[in-house]
């Protein structure tokens, strides 16, 4: 285990990991059209795309060629955030890609001292002037969302409205308590969303019940709807925001992005 975590910055962007171990959740979805929405009403937004898929930095449509210098290089300490930082085309929205180089990253940072702070130390010598960073977690409590939760300040866990839903997350809960006793005290949730709803789905609306009963006001009250509109836009490297802002799944993030604004003002209150 590492030495005592630095303290955390006094100022600066918002950092929130989006997580949840489990695959096909919505996560990277989450992350591309939260940082979309959050860009549309006026934050200045950077993704870090931290999942050796690299779908995240494909959703948002940045070329292969321009993923060189990416967060696998912010890790092993090759490259200052800056360096890596490249515009999308949504205004307002910049992103730290990933590359297939970054599968690499966990083996070789396993022997280095303070390798669960590599992220949050790059972070710290300045990425640029932003509102928020939103970091896409991979579907794995490795090393690499290790670094996402102790860089981060808050954690938004995307929830599949399934039957295994509420068995996944409370692994994710042990790992964030075990992250804020070892390393970033001041880590928590910020809140969990509910993706892939079906009101006509009994079984959704289950989970959805089961999930607030639970964990109560850290449930948004937004809850993003199955909807084909989500599901076609990363084939085409848009968020669905640009791909069709009046579908359901759209008007979703937007109020997802106007309730977590909402969260951050009363914590900073």
């Amino acid at each position: 285990m590492s030495a005592s975590p630095p303290p955390a910055p006094a100022a600066g962007p918002r950092i929130i990991a989006i997580a949840n171990q489990k695959g096909g959740v919505g996560k990277t979805t989450t992350a591309i059209n939260l940082a979309t929405a959050l860009a549309a009403i006026g934050q200045r937004v950077l993704i870090i795309d931290l999942d050796p898929q690299g779908n995240a930095s494909t959703g948002l449509g940045i070329a292969r060629t321009a993923r060189r210098v990416n967060s696998y290089h912010l890790l092993i300490g090759d490259a200052a955030p800056a360096e890596a930082v490249v515009a999308t085309e949504i205004p307002g929205l910049s992103m730290i890609t990933a590359g297939v180089d970054l599968s690499g990253a966990e083996i070789e940072l396993v022997n280095e001292e303070r390798r669960e702070y590599r992220l949050r130390e790059a972070l710290e010598t300045g990425a640029g002037d932003f509102d928020f960073i939103l970091i896409d977690c991979p579907p794995a409590l490795g090393l690499l969302t290790i670094n996402a939760l102790v860089a981060a300040q808050a954690v938004l866990v995307p929830l599949q409205c399934e039957f295994f839903a509420l068995e996944g997350i409370s692994h994710l809960v042990k790992t964030i308590e075990r992250i804020r006793k070892a390393f970033n005290p001041g880590l928590e949730i910020q809140g969990i969303v509910l993706t892939m709803f079906d009101r006509r789905n009994n079984l959704s609306n289950m989970v959805a019940s089961d999930v607030r009963a639970f964990f109560g006001d850290k449930v948004y009250k937004t809850v993003i709807p199955r909807n084909v509109r989500v599901s076609e836009a990363p084939s085409h490297g848009r968020p669905v925001l640009v791909y069709d802002l009046r579908c359901p799944g759209a008007q979703a993030y937007l109020s997802l992005a106007s309730e977590v604004i909402r969260r951050e003002r009363l914590e900073a209150a």
